[in-house]
């Protein structure tokens, strides 16, 4: 076990510098210092020396990736690349371009909004999807399951936009029920984040019930759920016991990616509600064109994703041993 394990992080390890030299070429190449400090500046009436002034303060005066004017390890030191990308390889996310915010801070500080409103939302939504599944499975071709996967399919088809939206007015403006935005810290910022939760469980009912009853049904028509059958098992406990158990894998697989998004948030859902987490950190360095805050957290959503599927391997051998083999 423990050397799977191994095998798996030491796997992961050009993965990250990949994602980091990739990371750099989209920032650095792709998109160049010089247009940075213009977009940052501002597109007109921009002189190449407010250019070259931006450029020397914020560290992007150096040379993309090879310095032919030094010598020695400075040829690849200096440069814009490892004085900007190396460090992110020990999540050292330096300062923003725009107001020079320390950006580590910024993600220690904002995560924890973004996990009050993740969590709850995915443990919530995970139960919810999982007992619609296996209820519209238990009763396979009947009226509830036809009609439960054409409601899957309809809540699929509306925009997350609509739940939002449709939410903040009728919970919020209509039967005012909760606040239509805002956060606070401790236990009031319970009421805050009820409405997101309950939007954001409903807008992923659809394809999640969907995905679950899919993986169910392939697992309730193999061989040993048919031998259960035949010795006289009753329908409930041959799903709940033997299919359930055994559709762990795929479960698994769609659990275990979803939790390093857990820590990004909502992206749409924070901004709409003004929570002051990770995701709503990201769309504004995206509106406000700080590349800085961009760079880390594309490269620290990349990272989460890597350790997701370490995690989705690791989960494997708990449920299926046969898998350390491979």
């Amino acid at each position: 076990m423990l050397t799977y394990v191994i095998r798996r992080i030491l796997y992961a390890i050009p993965i990250v510098i990949g994602v980091n030299v990739l990371t750099a070429l989209l920032f650095f190449y792709v998109n160049t210092p010089d247009d940075m400090a213009r977009k940052i500046l501002g597109e007109k009436n921009v002189t190449p020396e407010a250019v070259a002034n931006w450029k020397a303060e914020h560290g992007y005066n150096l040379p993309s990736f090879i310095n032919a004017k030094e010598s020695g390890a400075k040829v690849l030191t200096e440069t814009v690349f490892f004085q900007k990308s190396i460090p992110l390889l020990w999540l050292d996310f330096g300062r923003s371009d725009r107001n020079n915010i320390d950006i580590g801070t910024e993600i220690k500080s904002r995560i924890w909004p973004s996990l009050a409103v993740s969590v709850p939302m995915f443990m919530a939504g995970l139960i919810v999807e999982v007992f619609f599944a296996m209820m519209l499975a238990y009763y396979r071709g009947t009226y509830l399951d036809v009609w439960g996967m054409v409601m899957s399919v309809v809540m699929m088809s509306v925009s997350t936009l609509f739940y939002i939206i449709g939410g903040q007015f009728l919970l919020g403006k209509a039967l005012r029920i909760f606040p239509i935005s805002g956060y606070d810290t401790g236990v009031y910022s319970l009421k805050f984040l009820i409405l997101p939760v309950i939007i954001g469980v409903i807008g992923g009912a659809g394809a999640g019930v969907r995905f679950y009853r899919t993986v169910f049904l392939e697992e309730m028509g193999k061989d040993y759920i048919r031998t259960a059958r035949a010795k006289g098992l009753p329908e409930g406990k041959v799903l709940f016991k033997h299919a359930l158990k055994n559709a762990m894998i795929p479960v698994l697989t769609n659990v275990v990616v979803s939790i390093p998004f857990l820590f990004y948030g909502s992206l749409i859902m924070e901004t709409f509600f003004s929570i002051p987490g990770l995701g709503n950190f990201t769309i504004d360095a995206i509106q406000s064109q700080d590349f800085a805050i961009v760079r880390s957290m594309v490269y620290l959503g990349s990272i989460l994703y890597i350790v997701g599927l370490i995690l989705t391997d690791i989960s494997y051998t708990l449920v299926d041993p046969r898998v350390r083999l491979k």
